[in-house]
């Protein structure tokens, strides 16, 4: 059974039936069409061998891996060593798609259906459950064919579901990993509800116990970081884009965003499993389906290398994910800056980053507008903190700076008097066997600026900040900004400011400072590392204009400022922008020499 989408011209759905059994003909296959359905909806009834459902690659599985997938050159897991469980409603395992790669476990916790009218029929209590697991695994529509997959039915047959449930299927899954030790585990969650520090609480503990849990970001426009388990950091979460690498629209509603969205994945019009019948596929869109292509892929690339932690997963999804290809304006415009624009692409077959140095950009929350607010942002623990920038959209801020808290190191901004909020932002990198430290210089309290040095001998510079000591002084100043000096290992600030160097050294690392002073009309300059290079640390240079922040995005630092001195028009010239960029070559190529 074909059915097309509701809107299909009846023209379009002969075309379609007569496409197919030419295209099958040119494969030496015969294929009879049953059945044309005119009036009920758009569709037909074919009678013809399973091998051709691979004739038409569907959009989804050609966007996730463009280029490689007619050739051949993907990942090909072994399904044996990773397991999938899904946390959804309940599964149809006989449909063709899964069978023989679904297992539905006796673990069954949900709440009644509302309504005493309603009817508990299999094909809807299976429908989204059935659909996911197609979508993950399938045969011939999954984007990791052949992987295993556990079923835990914690939604109910309108899919609704509650934080106990949830919590207890997680834990479910914590005994089984205690009890069976196995291989990689991913668990997938396609579900969202409100914000819960519990949940958020219970995949916190399940990371550390190397489980990868990959959560849909919701489907209500809206800030991913109002709901869970989107929000927590542990987990990887996804937005959903379309067919043109857009976010998906759902009537009024549509995909979430916001900085606790890690990328995005096709989750629109995504053909999988239907539970309507053994052998019937179905169109189904949302967040749920983007984090299915997401939980597929993970077990793939685990099942390739299993010994990948949860920061390396993370840091090669987003390395090799397409940049750049979501039109902005969609979100509201507060959102833009901290909504990534990424959409997540399967890697290479060769395992690894071609030894590339691999970083990403964290956000914090907001600060708020009080007075002394501070905003702190956190690396994963198998993340290090490389550098510290903080962002203000008023320019009113007292800088920022790295400090450790609970044993590790983290990136605190701080407002100013005025100010209505400020944003730490902090560069993550994976870089095994580092010793990275801070180095402070108090301020020089001269007209002499303020200077400081990576000291130990090895060490290379890694990042710069700053931040005002004194509020009255910070918010009556422009704010000291960084500039590069004869020696990459200083950073060189204000007179009056606290300047921060953050140096790190490990066997092979070396950087070097670029810097760009040309300023467009809209208040922004950026740098971009060279090929092979990467991002660890962003600063404005001195200018005329004031500094709302400087921040990464990829590869790219980026400065924003306003002019202060013209009634608030945009200085052409106001300021520059300094990136360090590092790369970490192989021990028998590396330089010990200090860049």
């Amino acid at each position: 059974m074909v059915v097309l989408k509701e809107e299909t011209p009846l023209l379009q759905t002969e075309h379609t039936a007569r496409l197919l059994q030419s295209r099958a003909a040119n494969r030496g296959y015969i294929t009879k069409i049953l059945h044309i359905f005119h009036d009920l909806f758009p569709g037909f009834l074919v009678k013809m061998s399973g091998d051709l459902l691979d004739l038409s690659i569907p959009w989804n599985l050609l966007r996730i891996n463009p280029a490689r997938y007619r050739a051949g050159n993907q990942l090909s897991p072994n399904g044996s060593l990773v397991e999938v469980y899904l946390l959804d409603t309940s599964i149809q395992s006989g449909h063709r798609e899964i069978e023989g790669r679904v297992t539905v476990t006796d673990f069954e916790n949900v709440p009644e259906e509302d309504g005493t009218r309603f009817h508990r029929q299999a094909s809807k209590c299976d429908s989204h459950g059935t659909h996911l697991a197609g979508v993950v695994s399938g045969r011939d529509a999954g984007v990791a064919k052949d992987v295993s997959l556990r079923s835990l039915r914690v939604l109910n047959c309108q899919g609704k579901g509650t934080v106990s449930s949830i919590l207890i299927g997680l834990e479910f899954i914590r005994k089984s990993q205690l009890t069976q030790p196995s291989g990689p585990l991913v668990v997938l969650l396609p579900l969202v509800g409100g914000h819960s520090r519990a949940l958020n609480a219970a995949c916190r503990h399940l990371a550390r116990a190397r489980v990868v849990l990959v959560a849909a970001a919701g489907n209500f426009r809206d800030d991913a970081c109002l709901y869970s388990p989107a929000s927590a950091p542990e987990v990887i979460t996804v937005g959903a884009t379309n067919a043109e690498d857009q976010p998906v629209t759902m009537g009024s509603l549509g995909t979430n965003f916001g900085r606790c969205v890690d990328f995005f994945a096709p989750g629109d019009d995504i053909i999988g499993a239907s539970s309507d019948c053994s052998t019937c596929f179905a169109s189904q869109s949302g967040t749920s389906q983007a984090a299915a292509h997401v939980a597929g892929i993970s077990a793939m690339m685990l099942s390739a290398e299993p010994e990948l932690t949860l920061a390396e997963l993370r840091q090669r999804l987003i390395h090799f994910s397409a940049k750049g290809v979501i039109n902005e304006a969609w979100f509201p415009e507060d959102q833009r800056l901290l909504t990534p624009n990424m959409v997540v692409r399967l890697p290479p077959s060769t395992p690894g980053a071609g030894g590339q140095l691999l970083c990403r950009t964290v956000w914090s929350a907001h600060s708020g507008p009080r007075r002394m607010a501070t905003a702190m942002a956190r690396c994963a623990p198998e993340e290090e903190l490389l550098s510290c920038s903080s962002f203000s959209r008023t320019g009113k801020r007292r800088g920022e700076h790295i400090e450790t808290r609970g044993g590790r190191r983290v990136c605190l901004a701080h407002n100013a008097f005025g100010g209505e909020g400020v944003f730490a932002i902090a560069r993550c990198c994976v870089l095994p066997q580092a010793n990275c430290s801070v180095h402070t210089a108090p301020p020089a309290d001269t007209r002499v600026e303020t200077h400081a040095y990576c000291h130990q001998q090895g060490h290379v510079l890694t990042g710069c900040s700053s931040h005002w000591e004194t509020e009255d002084f910070a918010t009556t100043h422009r704010q000291s900004v960084l500039r590069p000096h004869s020696q990459p290992r200083k950073c060189v600030g204000h007179p009056k400011a606290s300047v921060h160097a953050s140096c790190c050294h490990t066997p092979g690392l070396e950087c070097r400072v670029r810097e760009n002073g040309i300023s467009s009309l809209a208040g922004k300059v950026v740098v971009t590392c060279e090929e092979g290079w990467t991002l660890t640390g962003c600063s404005a240079l001195p200018g005329a204009s004031r500094v709302l922040g400087a921040y990464a995005v990829d590869n790219t630092c980026v400065v924003r400022s306003q002019d202060t001195s013209a009634g608030g028009r945009t200085n052409q010239v106001a300021t520059g922008a300094l990136a360090i960029c590092c790369r970490s070559r192989p021990l028998e190529q590396g330089s010990l020499e200090l860049q």
